[in-house]
């Protein structure tokens, strides 16, 4: 297993050549167990991508996820999320056997508890079995991470303790972080806490792995991170200051935006606001230690939401939708000339979609960040829309969709007849089946990057969408599998690849 304490190589600029990538979030991968992780259909899957000169893997979020399973409403910022820890790879590891896991396998345990109890198991094998050299590398990295992880195994191990309950609804001591009550628990926790840790360091020890296998077959991994974080998270309880909340810890004002086209009343998220003016005098600090973590993560990152650094709809607390809000300005300035002056490069990718005013594009264009550019909102309005692959820029990633919208089939097939004769028209008329005349669009673009979700590669319909915004049911739970895939389709992305000038590979 690898330390997270040496930073994983980066390129000084990822996004200087052209590029094509596919989306798929890890739980989506094939698998035995109750979603996708970091095992070897992980690795098959970059196989997959190397044989069709694919050259990014773009995830959603990797961090523990509420019981929503949304990837964009996490425990934490930092932490990574252990139901996408690898069993088979503790197997090789020596920490667990193939008969304690076929036998959790084949117990009555609730899937989401399979894998905790096996990384309960392998903990206590790992302090049995693991040589001093390996012990080594779990005290470095308890130690390099110790600015986010000692705090959430703490909270971790206190939700434990009191039922999975928000942390405003614990012992008052608790919630408010006395010093005294905090020190009783970290004595009184200490097993658990130490197991939180060891489940940490098994995270982030697959996932550099996984992405030195990727890296080295000349694939970059993308990631993504939600511009606002949980109420109910290790970094709203631990970095008060930093939020909008009142002296019980609740927010006041939360996050969301306005009524526009999709939706008449907004959508109201509840999260919390930062504090901006504190973050800012604090020479943003918490955002600092925020991208390091992600930067290890990943080559390229999206900016979720990115409007929201120029400007946030602030809705109160006591509202129900999001129509009360009013626009309040953030320092997105301030902190991106930060992040930039700290890092040197930001290879970010500005989620700019939905309506997106002069500000937030000069703010954008000054930092030199590629947009957003989405296929299906291409062909609703006149010969203008900036979507329409002939309005493209190169400084700019190109979608066939996203996670949040329907399959490009789904898309299509629940379009008037009207509607799809004059997309079949723009296209050429092609003699290619829906989505592949879209996919070759993307492809052909002048934008440096183009990114199809796999469900498109695998042209499948509405029933395989991922996410459906503003529904809280059946989201996220979407799995493909092998057999969907037909044979020549690595032959086939390969060729368009080539065609269109996107087979770059990292050196």
């Amino acid at each position: 297993m690898h330390s997270l304490s040496s930073k994983a190589d980066h390129h000084p600029d990822p996004l200087k050549d052209r590029r094509a990538g596919i989306l798929l979030h890890i739980t989506s991968l094939p698998s035995r167990w109750e979603n996708g992780d970091m095992g070897p259909q992980a690795y098959h899957f970059i196989d997959f991508l190397a044989d069709s000169d694919i050259s990014v893997w773009q995830t959603l979020p990797l961090g523990p996820t509420h019981e929503d399973r949304s990837p964009y409403n996490c425990f934490s910022a930092m932490a990574g999320n252990t139901q996408l820890i690898s069993i088979d790879a503790l197997i090789d590891a020596g920490w667990l056997t193939s008969s304690e896991v076929e036998q959790q396998l084949a117990s009555d345990t609730p899937p989401q508890q399979r894998r905790q109890q096996l990384l309960k198991k392998a903990f206590h094998s790992f302090h049995q079995k693991a040589d001093a050299a390996t012990h080594s590398l779990l005290t470095d990295f308890i130690n390099d991470e110790k600015h986010w992880l000692t705090d959430y195994a703490l909270f971790w191990a206190i939700k434990q303790k009191n039922h999975g309950r928000s942390w405003i609804e614990w012992p008052t001591s608790l919630r408010d972080r006395n010093p005294s009550a905090l020190l009783d628990l970290r004595h009184e926790l200490h097993n658990q806490i130490e197991q939180i840790q060891f489940e940490q360091f098994i995270f982030f020890s697959q996932w550099r792995s996984l992405k030195q296998y990727a890296n080295n077959k000349g694939i970059l991994l993308f990631g993504d991170i939600p511009i606002f974080v949980s109420h109910d998270s290790a970094d709203v309880w631990v970095h008060r200051e930093c939020f909008e909340l009142n002296n019980k810890g609740e927010p006041d004002i939360v996050a969301g935006v306005p009524p526009d086209y999709f939706s008449e009343t907004g959508q109201r998220w509840g999260n919390p606001h930062y504090r901006w003016d504190f973050m800012e005098k604090n020479g943003f600090s918490w955002w600092i230690e925020r991208i390091t973590t992600q930067l290890r993560l990943y080559d390229i990152i999206r900016i979720d939401h990115f409007r929201g650094f120029e400007a946030y709809w602030s809705i109160p607390a006591r509202e129900e939708t999001a129509i009360n809000g009013h626009w309040v300005k953030a320092p997105g300035q301030a902190l991106f000339k930060k992040l930039l002056q700290h890092f040197g490069t930001l290879p970010f990718i500005a989620e700019d979609l939905g309506v997106i005013t002069s500000e937030v594009e000069a703010l954008r264009k000054e930092f030199k960040l590629p947009g957003m550019k989405i296929l299906q909102f291409a062909f609703d309005s006149d010969a203008n829309n900036p979507y329409l692959p002939h309005n493209h820029e190169i400084d700019s990633a190109v979608y066939s969709g996203t996670h949040d919208n329907n399959t490009t089939c789904g898309w299509y097939n629940a379009l008037p007849k009207q509607q799809q004769q004059h997309i079949q028209e723009y296209l050429g008329f092609p003699k290619e089946a829906m989505p592949w005349s879209i996919i070759r669009s993307a492809l052909a673009s002048v934008a440096k990057l183009a990114i199809i979700p796999m469900q498109d590669i695998l042209m499948l319909d509405e029933k395989h969408r991922m996410n459906t915004p503003g529904t809280c049911e059946g989201n996220w739970n979407w799995r493909f599998h092998w057999e969907q895939l037909d044979n020549n389709t690595p032959k086939r992305l390969k060729k368009m690849i080539e065609i269109y000038n996107r087979n770059t590979k990292i050196k």
